[in-house]
């Protein structure tokens, strides 16, 4: 089965090792047919990189590092 990968734009790069990301999915509501925001934060494991507040990235399924860690940084 192929693992996931997910964009999200980087809220926090105060630890070590790790990026939370925040991921933002679109949706239309089955009743109201409106289109919805929904966001939810992952923390993802990163060994080399500079990264900064803002920044897009792409974050992809692991196996659990700890945790809350069971994703790692992809690409920027």
């Amino acid at each position: 089965m192929p693992k996931r990968v997910l964009t999200g734009k980087i809220v926090s790069a105060k630890n070590q090792n790790t990026l939370v990301i925040q991921v933002e999915r679109k949706f239309r509501h089955p009743v109201l047919k409106k289109v919805l925001k929904r966001s939810k934060k992952y923390h993802a494991h990163y060994d080399t990189g500079e990264f900064k507040v803002g920044d897009e990235i792409k974050i992809i399924e692991s196996k659990p590092i700890s945790k809350l860690k069971k994703w790692r940084v992809l690409e920027n």
